[in-house]
């Protein structure tokens, strides 16, 4: 008896644990999708038998519930009415599920949202797919999420099979896009990129409008798989009218066919056209900037006389003013640079300064810091045959001697007023990702008695990725924190434990940076 009441108790812990734990999962995806903007739109008519636990569901992963009644008459408002926590949206008549989806998206965006994840009031889809959105959305910031049904055994009319299909050719032939479920209702919306289109219908084909004019205004559209529930025929509750939405749906398609040749085809090379010219327009200034302006000047500047330590710090002045001009005054094109430096910071102090590493647009910003800013380099760019000569002579050091070998170099450049900056990472990431950090930074430190200080960038990455050579639009945020002084450093441990301990603060708050700029993507 002992033992089977030993088990009982030890099950009955294992099952509160287990609760507990998705409780903390829950609780941890709730402020995740509230972090990035993300609430969830819920239009309904007339579906009192399945919008209380489809509300109760979506209230568990979400706590920014938004339902648009659109003129239910069966006793569904009297149920939203009983529910709490919820924003409930109600007018009195009927008027179509684009016009609630609308009101619900202006709703969403006067709260501050710039996500909205919608679903359907007729318990088809499964709250438990929000976190696949929330992950897409972190994916793909600025997208337009489709949850693709899965089709393995579900059963489906041929009617429903053959008007995807069709919705499919048709959103196809006017956009020159795939996508494999054009008739889903489970989305997330951009709402800043949606928000200035004008819907021409407001009932079921309205989705379809949507999705073809986000392709045509460049929103970038990807599809996640989603599970999806259909009651039995006889339980299925459907305003789906066969003829006269065929009909509208029909209409709509035709009419969207003629607006792809003078609208659509037109914004499309509009967007490849600007994409083109602000590439063009950034290499030719660099070309004639770098090559025909500075680095002639240069030239002529270090070979006239003796390199003394004015002539070098007069360089260093040449090369600050020029990152700033370039990143900061004039501003590279399709980058919407914002910053923020920590109050007091004091940066003419000699430190050791340590960023992540997305893209060749970072050094551009980091220079325009100080001019007291000596980087390590990659050995191509030491030995580069048009800019290598400068590089070498404002003393920037190639990575590859090692730290040891460099750090005679680092003592001088420190004496003389410098600041060391160093990519702890090593090389630039290809999706942002922030790789594991590398201890030479915190050696130096270590070894020379600096702080480090933390700058963080982001959207560099976005606007010229790696191995890419067209310039996208993004915002460019860089922030520089309070230092972390030799104490503070030697509490974490050795260098090794330094590197381990900052790492994952910085990954915490670059998270908080990355959901911010995100809804402005």
């Amino acid at each position: 008896m002992c033992n089977q009441a030993e088990a009982k108790d030890t099950k009955q812990e294992e099952v509160q644990a287990q609760r507990k734990e998705e409780e903390q999962e829950l609780q941890e995806i709730r402020r995740r999708l509230r972090a990035r903007g993300i609430c969830v739109i819920i239009p309904t008519y007339n579906n009192v038998g399945t919008i209380r636990q489809v509300v109760t569901d979506a209230l568990r992963y979400c706590a920014d519930v938004f339902v648009v009644d659109d003129g239910s008459d069966d006793g569904t408002t009297a149920v939203l009415r009983a529910l709490n926590d919820i924003r409930l949206l109600h007018y009195g008549r009927n008027r179509g599920k684009g016009y609630a989806l609308k009101t619900g998206f202006r709703a969403a965006l006067q709260a501050g949202f710039a996500y909205a994840i919608t679903m359907d009031g007729d318990g088809q889809h499964f709250a438990k797919d929000i976190p696949a959105f929330l992950d897409a959305n972190d994916h793909w910031p600025g997208a337009l999420i489709l949850g693709s049904r899965k089709k393995e055994g579900i059963s489906r009319s041929k009617g429903s099979n053959f008007a995807n299909s069709f919705s499919n050719f048709w959103f196809t032939v006017q956009t020159c896009r795939r996508v494999p479920d054009t008739q889903t209702g489970f989305r997330l919306y951009p709402l800043r990129k949606l928000w200035g289109y004008r819907l021409l219908t407001a009932r079921y084909e309205a989705e379809l409008e949507l999705l073809v004019f986000s392709a045509w205004h460049g929103v970038a559209i990807h599809s996640i798989p989603v599970d999806v529930y259909y009651p039995p025929a006889e339980e299925r509750v459907s305003h789906f009218r066969p003829g006269a939405d065929f009909a509208r749906i029909s209409a709509l398609n035709t009419l969207l066919c003629g607006l792809a040749v003078v609208y659509g085809l037109p914004c499309w090379l509009w967007r490849k056209t600007a994409t083109i010219l602000r590439t063009l327009g950034a290499f030719l200034f660099f070309v004639f900037f770098m090559m025909a302006v500075i680095t002639p000047g240069v030239w002529i500047y270090i070979h006239c006389g003796r390199m003394t330590e004015r002539k070098k710090w007069r360089l260093h002045l040449l090369i600050y003013h020029a990152a700033r001009i370039v990143g900061t005054k004039i501003g590279v094109p399709g980058a919407r640079y914002h910053s923020n430096i920590s109050k007091g910071l004091d940066l003419d102090k000699p430190s050791v300064l340590i960023c992540n590493h997305q893209s060749h647009l970072d050094l551009i910003y980091l220079l325009s810091l100080s001019p007291r800013l000596i980087f390590l380099t990659n050995d191509w760019v030491w030995h580069n045959p048009f800019y290598g000569f400068l590089i070498r002579h404002a003393e920037y050091y190639p990575a590859a001697e090692g730290i040891d070998a460099l750090m005679p170099h680092f003592r001088s450049l420190i004496s003389r007023g410098y600041s060391i900056a160093v990519f702890p990472e090593g090389t630039r990431s290809f999706d942002g990702h922030i790789a594991r950090f590398h201890q030479g930074a915190f050696h130096v430190a270590e070894a020379l008695g600096l702080d480090i200080i933390p700058a963080c960038l982001y959207g560099t990455g976005r606007v010229l990725k790696k191995r890419t050579y067209h310039l996208a639009k993004s915002p460019v945020y860089m922030e520089v924190g309070s230092p972390l002084s030799p104490s503070d450093l030697q509490a974490m441990g050795d260098t090794l434990a330094q590197a381990r301990h900052v790492r994952h603060d910085y990954l915490r708050h670059y998270q908080a940076v990355k959901d911010r700029e995100e809804q402005h993507a």
